[in-house]
């Protein structure tokens, strides 16, 4: 069976899971004011964004190793790092080529990216700075936590949207199963810039303020009208639950099933319509590990207050489980807002019971969602739980955890 055996996250509560945590359990989300000194945003537009604080991840990187990271990478470094200690091996004298990291990106390095194109639009072509163009790559924070770790093993970056997160755990399963890696550092790196915040904002996709109204995200909710946006990096260290016994670390979670669909009727960056197909391929890949969705006793749900996709979500879950009322959902995402993996961490500290569930339920739930939410209780005792992720444009990924 194999194991997350260590948690590295970097988020807007701080850094390491103990941050997360504490943050988790209060129920609400350490967001604070995005940069609008540019003039990117329009009127009434969101204001809001779970940002990392610089100063939490200084003291971690030194300045002549930052200098020429990206957020991104910065982040992916620190959660690394973090995950390795947490896990109890540390970072290798030697590059290790047992040692593999798959990570997520919804966004990638989007401020040097913006960088460059500045460079080349003020300056033209030949002023391209290649310092600034390693760093636009998607692949970059994969790239420089592999480097800073010695991780020589296999390196992968995927772009699957909300859904890359979960691939990424799944894709370190297989790669660890498969004898190509020992151990693997899974998860995501993402930023938030405030180029890529007023675009969101203007695609209506951000949770925005009004009359009588906060700025706040309401997964599953009746009055949900769009997501917090979310930066920071979250990576897992998944190795043979057998090898982490004999090392005598504590087993935070089992991986006991995975899989993954696309969602055919999704049009490219929205949502679609395939409720049935996606419910299908849970349960049969659910049956596949001698599971049935009536062996789950929670759901931690990726819906983030988007209209659509909540909706969606809501309708492949009621599917998947024949109508049947739910077990206990939870929804992090009202927390930890969209993108940077924190959810990722979210699901395995709520399993292992370092966080607590209870102000993570749904609040004012949808009528029209025809979803029963399942009870919330902050003292239940999670032993097995379904995560899942629909992504806009098709993509959708879930496993199942286990309490060891």
């Amino acid at each position: 069976m194999i194991a997350v055996t260590g948690i590295g996250t970097v988020s807007s509560a701080g850094v390491g899971p103990a941050a997360l945590a504490a943050t988790l359990t209060l129920g609400e989300p350490a967001a604070r004011a995005i940069d609008r000194s540019e003039g990117f945003h329009g009127e009434g537009s969101a204001r809001l964004a779970a940002l990392v604080d610089p100063r939490h991840i200084q003291p971690l990187l030194p300045a002549m190793e930052a200098r020429r990271m990206s957020a991104p990478s910065q982040y992916a470094v620190v959660a690394a790092r973090n995950a390795l200690a947490e896990a109890g091996l540390g970072i290798p004298a030697e590059p290790d080529s047992s040692l593999a990291i798959v990570a997520a990106t919804a966004l990638g390095p989007a401020s040097y990216t913006q960088k460059m194109f500045d460079q080349v639009l003020d300056e033209g072509p030949r002023a391209a700075s290649p310092a600034l163009f390693s760093e636009c790559v998607a692949n970059a924070p994969t790239a420089r936590a592999a480097i800073a770790c010695r991780a020589a093993g296999v390196n992968l970056t995927l772009a699957q949207g909300e859904a890359g997160p979960l691939r990424a755990l799944a894709r370190s399963v297989a790669l660890v199963t498969s004898g190509r890696a020992r151990a693997v550092l899974a998860g995501a790196a993402d930023e938030m810039p405030p180029l890529v915040h007023a675009i969101l904002d203007r695609l209506r996709a951000l949770a925005r303020p009004g009359p009588g109204k906060s700025e706040k995200a309401r997964p599953f909710g009746s009055g949900r009208d769009g997501f917090l946006a979310a930066e920071g990096a979250t990576l897992l260290l998944v190795e043979d639950e057998r090898v982490a016994v004999e090392r005598g670390v504590t087993v935070l979670a089992r991986i006991r099933a995975h899989g993954t669909c696309f969602d055919p009727t999704a049009p490219a960056g929205r949502w679609g319509t395939g409720t049935m197909g996606i419910a299908h391929a849970i349960v049969d890949s659910l049956a596949r590990y001698g599971l049935a969705p009536d062996a789950i006793d929670t759901i931690v749900s990726g819906a983030s207050g988007s209209v659509e996709g909540d909706r969606l979500e809501a309708r492949v879950l009621s599917a998947a489980w024949g109508g049947a009322p739910l077990p206990m959902v939870l929804v992090p995402k009202a927390v930890t807002g969209e993108y940077g993996g924190a959810f990722l961490a979210a699901a395995v500290l709520l399993l292992a019971g370092i966080a607590r569930p209870g102000a993570m339920g749904v609040a004012e739930p949808d009528p029209d969602l025809a979803v029963g939410m399942g009870r919330i209780d902050g003292a239940c005792d999670i032993r097995r739980m379904l995560v899942t992720t629909l992504a806009a444009g098709g993509s959708a990924s879930w496993v199942v955890l286990e309490r060891p």
